[in-house]
């Protein structure tokens, strides 16, 4: 945005010397960026499910569950897989969507509304992600608390524990671990997504002066 403040400002200074500087090409330079950086939304998410994908074929989820003799789980976790990558396919499409209404909009109220909505489902995109992250974390942690043998010694003293010492130390672990996933890929998406919706902020509040 350095560029473009620096012509507002010679235009806003010297309106003989750049007579050429028109709203609408301070418009142009903004419908530009705006775009841009929804298309790089759309590139980010398709890499990130890429990503995941990619991940997900080093962990056998199968043959998991079969060494903790949990195999009657599998036919859940296969559904919710079918279904969060339907989820996140949609959100890919309506990027796509709002990539293409950016791109040829022609009106600067238009693209306000348009900056607002691609801004609207990055955060719905964002905390959506975030809920299945976590939501996931839980139920391995409950999983390998329930069916790994390993946990049997603990579960034994939680059980026969009159003042449930051992509980309350395995749940605070639980929410310490979640609290810590939770906080990594916030960051995370804060990172990326938030840089990007920053900057489409800055492009709405630049048009909001021109359409003053």
């Amino acid at each position: 945005m350095k560029e473009l403040d620096l012509l507002k400002k010679a235009w806003q200074e010297d309106t003989y010397s750049f007579q050429q500087v028109t709203e609408n090409e301070i418009y142009r330079m903004i419908h530009e960026r705006s775009s841009s950086i929804v298309k790089w939304i759309l590139i980010i998410s398709i890499i990130e499910v890429l990503l995941w994908t990619f991940t997900s074929v080093f962990f056998n989820t199968d043959e998991y569950m079969k060494n903790l003799h949990a195999e009657s789980l599998n036919p859940f976790f296969k559904g919710l897989t079918f279904v969060n990558y339907a989820v996140i396919l949609f959100f890919i499409y309506k990027f796509y969507k709002n990539y293409l209404k950016i791109s040829t909009t022609a009106t600067t109220k238009q693209l306000m509304q348009d900056i607002l909505k691609a801004r609207k489902t990055v955060r719905f995109y964002v905390y959506y992600n975030l809920s299945m992250i976590v939501l996931s974390f839980i139920a391995g942690l409950v999983i390998a608390f329930e069916y790994n043998p390993r946990m049997d010694a603990l579960k034994y003293k939680i059980a026969h524990e009159s003042n449930h010492h051992a509980l309350f130390i395995t749940i605070a672990m639980m929410v310490v671990f979640v609290a810590v996933f939770f906080g990594i890929f916030w960051l995370f998406y804060r990172l990326l997504y938030g840089t990007l919706l920053r900057k489409l902020h800055r492009n709405y509040k630049e048009l909001q002066k021109i359409d003053l």
